[in-house]
């Protein structure tokens, strides 16, 4: 009886492999061993980074509000204090947003927390 190499269920593997490979250069895109290295450091990364996006959207938000709160006289900290002393609840992105898009009416949010900031 002849040895079974995996027949149709190989090739399956392979095609999907290769098919993940796709806009790869060279080698990564056609050769089986190699393509298939390429698309686990690939799976791996976006693995990764799908983490590591949150963190540094949360940091762009947390830049973005510190740098619109300055232009009214506070800081980050004394204006997330301020918020939450104030039973404001908006988060992060939101606040961000608002900075980024309407200066105007995060201003009137800022002036009505500042009575909540401790005097320095």
């Amino acid at each position: 009886m002849p040895r079974a190499k995996g027949g149709f269920k190989t090739r399956r593997y392979h095609k999907k492999i290769l098919s993940m490979a796709k806009g790869y250069y060279s080698g990564r895109r056609r050769c089986y061993k190699v393509a298939a290295k390429a698309v686990e450091k690939a799976l791996e990364h976006s693995y990764r980074d799908r983490r590591l996006k949150k963190r540094d959207l949360r940091s762009l938000w947390i830049t973005r509000i510190n740098a619109a709160v300055r232009m009214f006289g506070l800081t980050y900290n004394q204006f997330i204090d301020g918020l939450k002393k104030a039973n404001i609840s908006l988060n992060r992105k939101a606040l961000a947003d608002i900075a980024y898009n309407d200066i105007n009416v995060f201003g009137e949010l800022v002036e009505k927390v500042k009575p909540f900031v401790k005097a320095a």
